[in-house]
């Protein structure tokens, strides 16, 4: 008896379990034999990944660079066969208070900037590459603070960019970096409270999570994979819940083009070298 398509996915929030299992259920009633393994964080996911000990898995946009770049190394393959619709074309902002002199980030220049924890695309490796272009270098004419919550779970804890947030109201902070979709969600839960904070700067646009595959399972079963996750329909109540609990709305083909920005951060922070092996003293997941 063949072994199921066996994918990886980070327990970065209880929900994770209902998600899974309710696509385990879904797959194999449509023919895909399938089940999942939890990791505790990104990096032994990737590792397993690479060796082969998984098939797929459920990315977030570093350790899919990592990924690619192990791979490379081993002589593996590598392909996004999917990505939410929440994943695509997403930017990250640079917010300061309402009542800040500051209207450039240039002018944060000798200050102090809270970000997420520090293996964070969105709140801090992104982030502070779009600073670094501005003239703004860590250590030297900027001071970094960061907000190490949920640290090996790539910035999928919420809580980092949270706790910035409160430092920018506090004042501990002259501005904080965060996701655009975090920045709105303050809004609304009350975590900004109305009028009380401006965004100076945003990056360009970036890419998020993809479904990584790996050719340690035929390519027809890998074809099968992808070919069922893209059918699913918001509009079927058997999987709408999942979808939900997901955060998207449609599964869309997988596109590689628009993690350059976070490739670039990756190199600038030496955060990873070439060949993935993680470089950064500071990183404890």
């Amino acid at each position: 008896m063949s072994r199921p398509l066996l994918m990886g996915a980070v327990a970065y929030d209880p929900k994770v379990v209902t998600i899974w299992d309710g696509f385990r259920a879904w797959f194999r009633d449509h023919g895909l034999d399938f089940d999942y393994v939890l990791y505790s964080n990104y990096e032994r996911q990737v590792v397993d990944l690479v060796e082969g000990r998984i098939d797929a898995a459920w990315n977030s946009p570093l350790a899919w660079v990592r990924t690619v770049r192990m791979a490379a190394r081993a002589g593996r393959v590598v392909r996004p066969a999917v990505m939410r619709d929440s994943d695509q074309d997403l930017t990250s902002v640079i917010v300061v208070r309402a009542d800040s002199q500051i209207r450039d980030v240039t002018e944060l220049s000798g200050r102090a900037v809270g970000v997420g924890a520090v293996d964070s695309p969105q709140a801090t490796l992104i982030p502070l590459a779009h600073l670094r272009s501005a003239g703004l270098v860590p250590g030297q004419n900027l001071e970094v603070r960061r907000f190490d919550v949920g640290v090996g779970l790539h910035g999928d804890h919420i809580g980092g960019e949270r706790d910035a947030a409160r430092a920018l109201l506090r004042g501990e902070v002259d501005a904080c970096c965060m996701i655009d979709s975090n920045h709105m969600l303050f809004g609304r839960e009350g975590t900004f409270p109305v009028g009380a904070v401006r965004i100076v700067a945003q990056t360009g646009s970036y890419d998020h999570c993809n479904m990584t595959v790996a050719d340690s399972i035929p390519k027809k079963t890998a074809d099968r994979f992808t070919e069922l996750l893209l059918s699913m329909s918001y509009a079927d109540p058997e999987v709408r819940s999942l979808l939900e609990l997901e955060g998207l709305k449609e599964w869309r083909v997988g596109r590689t083009q628009a993690y350059a920005s976070l490739e670039r951060a990756v190199d600038e922070a030496g955060f990873l070298d070439a060949d993935g092996n993680l470089t950064d003293q500071d990183y404890r997941p």
